[in-house]
């Protein structure tokens, strides 16, 4: 959830700098400058979303962090094993060499060698892999969040959204400005369509 949490934060600061220029470029293209305080600060709409709420409920967010959490415990467990299998290799030759001839002793101390090698870069390629996921599901997050947010502030006429939790900027916000639970509920109800879609079958073949 760590991850999500550092996520959310770089996906909510990019809304909030998306609806600051959607808001300012409608300013500048219906009127040009600002006058007489009609379209000045004061009148703008501001609601904030609580953090902590997103990511406990927002059901894409709880089932890809389970999921990556399943393959980071998996990909450890590989990890492991291959390490445990290589040192046990390592201690049946410390307790053989004495009965090894010198070119036999040397064959195998090149053998666990590679074997070291080769485990090291599939430690590498683990942390790449992982790496990856978390960069995919970076990806996605900030589309799903971003895409929700300016068709949702068109809808409630909201021109910007802040991000409410310890670290932020934001002090305190009233309850009146807290969209959190109508964000997740959209969020949710646009989730769980797109994840009872069944793929398409694929048409594109050339038929004999």
């Amino acid at each position: 959830m760590k991850n999500a949490s550092l996520i959310l934060n770089g996906v909510l600061l990019v809304a909030v700098i998306v609806l600051f220029v959607l808001h300012f470029s409608s300013q500048k293209s219906n009127g040009g400058a600002m006058t007489g305080g009609s379209s000045g600060p004061s009148n703008l709409k501001i609601a904030y979303v609580n953090q902590d709420t997103v990511l406990k409920y927002y059901e894409y967010v709880k089932i890809n962090a389970d999921k990556l959490d399943a393959k980071v415990k998996s990909s450890y467990q590989q990890l492991e094993n291959r390490q445990q299998s290589l040192q046990r290799e390592v201690q049946q030759y410390r307790a053989n060499v004495n009965t090894l001839t010198i070119g036999q002793a040397q064959a195998v101390e090149q053998d666990l060698q590679q074997k070291g090698q080769n485990l090291q870069m599939f430690e590498q390629q683990l942390s790449q892999e992982m790496a990856d996921e978390q960069q995919r599901i970076s990806n996605e997050l900030y589309k799903k969040i971003t895409d929700f947010l300016k068709t949702y502030s068109k809808e409630k006429g909201i021109e910007v959204i802040l991000k409410l939790d310890r670290g932020s900027d934001v002090l305190y916000g009233g309850d009146s400005l807290d969209i959190s639970k109508d964000v997740v509920k959209g969020l949710n109800d646009a989730w769980k369509i797109e994840s009872t879609k069944t793929p398409k079958a694929d048409t594109t073949k050339a038929k004999k």
